[in-house]
């Protein structure tokens, strides 16, 4: 199968649907059928558990830093990290230690007292 590359623009003006025939197969499949065929699919094949656990990871660290309203480069400064290594964290590209899990529990618990401890200036001051 080839790839095809579409713009946003043309997405939008033209979404993809499933045809009638398509649909009603699809609404036919039970539960196990369709997992048998997500299992079959070589181009597809299920995330290990350590995917699955980076990719968990990698939201909870987008919605802390959103949560704050902070763009990714000050809740870096904040947390003392390198940008790249926020930005690894979020995209789930790395598989971060129990320290840094920890830290992101804290955060997202409480991101108001967690900055006031770890770098209050890094929030004074602009990006």
């Amino acid at each position: 199968m080839a790839l095809v590359y579409r713009t946003l623009a043309e997405v939008m003006a033209d979404p993809f649907t499933f045809t009638p025939e398509q649909r009603a197969r699809l609404d036919a499949m039970t539960e196990e059928e369709i997992e048998r065929n997500a299992l079959d699919d070589p181009d597809n094949p299920p995330a290990t558990d350590e995917e699955l656990a980076r990719g968990v990871f990698a939201r909870d660290v987008r919605l802390a830093r959103e949560g704050a309203g902070l763009s990714q480069e000050r809740f870096a400064a904040a947390l003392g990290l390198p940008v790249a290594t926020l930005r690894n964290w979020e995209q789930g590209r790395t598989n971060p230690d129990p320290a840094a899990r920890a830290l992101m529990r804290l955060v997202r618990h409480d991101p108001a007292h967690a900055f006031r401890v770890l770098a209050p200036e890094a929030l004074l001051t602009p990006p």
